[in-house]
Formats: structure tokens, C-alpha cells, sequence
């Protein structure tokens, strides 16, 4: 079997959209491992490709997300179906995009969707209470998150109809005993969102054990800031603090034995 993870750069047979597009997905990679929400090199992170062709961009199954690069991304279609992928044996776990591909189809303004396993993630699903508006993190998501119960692994395709019911207008769900997802206009609206989410499950987890009686804001407060943590409130997540993302992935990369992300 060819499981060789080293990938030839394929930069000049795409177009500039989408090799930014490539570039952008494997920095989100990148940095989904950086801030520990990984789960060996199970999960996923689609992002669509520009264009009239509603194709999208996924990790081959077989590599960690450190490995990920813009060139190891494999091109699929809205059913899975494979386009483009390097020359590996590896293929893409279908079964775990039935996630994914029903919320591009339904939501065409969405251009990333990202899931996690993480054990705040999972702890925060499994907690019937759901998330809590505890801290200012959480209150974001006071109003505008999904919730969508486990039907066991994600397989039936019957299941997508609930899949995008359950997360509805929203940039974010909880999937019960699962884990969880978002989505965005952009992969670095996705990221940043994904990360606000994880920082509310680990807080949430932590202030639960510590045993204590806790906080829960007036509902008026929790309205209001909500609202003011929308993305089109005030500016859009993710833009600001990317640049800065990238500059970390660049500098802790070099020397970790790991091909560059932009390659």
C-alpha cells in the first residue's frame, strides 16, 4: 500500500482561487492541531472550492492533520465522489462526510465546515443541560446554536435531512455524544468559531468539576451580548486574526520535519 505522505506541489494546474482556497484549508488544518482539537486522523474539514462547480476540498483518510498540505487535499463533489486526488492509495472516509456534504448542499453561502472530537466537546454533548452561558465565550452562542441528537455513526444518508434541520441558520450544533461543528462563509470564520466553541466546552467543563455554585448572567445581559458577538455585528470573525495564525504556523513549523502547509 502507498502510504507515502510526501506530495508533489500542484500549484500551477489549479487556479489561483482555488490554490488560495488550498493554501487557507491545510492552515486550518494546521491550526486545529495547533490548539489541540484533533482526534488522530479521524474527522474532517471541508471547504468550498470558488466557482460554478460546487466542488469542495477534503483531507485524504490516512493523515494527520499536521501532514495536511494545499497539495494533499483531495477535490470531491457534493456527493463524495472523487475529482482529484495525489498518488496515494489513500482515499476520503465517506461515511464521515455525510457530516459535511449535506450542509454545503443545503447551505450555498457556507464555504467551510469543520467537526471535532475533542473530550470538552464530547463531555459538553453528552451533558443534557447542553452548553451553558457561563462565561462571555459562551454567551455568544446564546440563541444561535443547533442541537442534534445521535443516531450513531453517520452513515444514513436519511440522516442528513436532520443534520441540516438540527443546525438550521446557525454557525454551530452540538452533535449529542458526538462532538462537535461549524460552519462559516469563509474557512477562517469556520476556525474561529470552532475555536470560541471548544474554549466555551473546556470552561464549562472545568468551572462543572470545580464543584461550585455558578453564574448565569440576566437574560437581558445574555440577549445583548449575543448579539453584539454576531459576526455581522461588528466585523467578521476570523479576518483579523488570521494573518497572525499564519505567521505562528510559519514559525513553529520551521525545523518540525513536516512539509510547509502552503505547499
Amino acid at each position: 500500500m502507498n502510504t507515502n505522505a510526501s506530495f508533489r506541489s500542484i500549484q500551477g494546474e489549479v487556479s489561483p482561487e482555488e490554490w488560495q482556497t488550498r493554501i487557507d484549508l491545510a492552515a486550518c488544518y494546521r491550526l486545529v492541531d495547533r490548539y489541540g482539537m484533533t482526534d488522530m486522523i479521524y474527522n474532517h474539514i471541508t471547504a468550498r472550492v470558488p466557482g460554478p462547480e460546487h466542488h469542495l476540498l477534503i483531507n485524504l483518510y490516512g493523515l494527520t492533520y499536521r501532514e495536511i498540505t494545499a497539495s494533499s487535499l483531495v477535490k470531491i463533489d457534493l456527493d463524495g465522489e472523487i475529482l482529484w486526488k495525489p498518488d496515494t492509495d489513500y482515499g476520503i472516509n465517506k461515511s464521515g462526510y455525510v457530516i459535511h456534504g449535506c450542509i454545503h448542499r443545503a447551505r450555498k453561502e457556507v464555504g467551510c465546515v469543520l467537526h471535532t472530537h475533542t473530550p470538552a466537546g464530547m463531555a459538553v454533548s453528552a451533558m443534557k443541560c447542553g452548553l451553558l452561558p457561563l462565561t462571555q465565550t459562551s454567551i455568544r452562542f446564546v440563541g444561535h446554536i443547533g442541537y442534534h441528537d445521535y443516531e450513531g455513526p453517520a452513515t444514513d444518508l436519511d440522516e442528513r435531512e436532520r443534520l441540516v434541520r438540527d443546525l438550521g441558520p446557525h454557525d454551530a450544533m452540538i452533535l449529542r455524544s458526538h462532538g462537535l461543528l461549524t460552519c462559516g462563509a469563509t474557512i477562517q470564520q469556520a476556525f474561529n468559531t470552532m475555536y470560541q466553541l471548544e474554549m466555551s466546552c473546556r470552561a464549562q467543563v472545568d468551572a462543572m468539576a470545580a464543584r461550585t455554585e455558578l453564574l448565569t448572567p440576566s437574560a437581558q445581559i445574555l440577549e445583548k451580548t449575543a448579539h453584539l458577538y454576531q459576526p455581522g455585528t461588528r466585523r467578521p470573525y476570523g479576518i483579523l486574526e488570521w494573518p497572525a495564525m499564519l505567521r505562528l504556523l510559519a514559525a513553529e513549523g520551521s525545523g518540525s520535519g513536516y512539509a510547509p502547509y502552503w505547499q
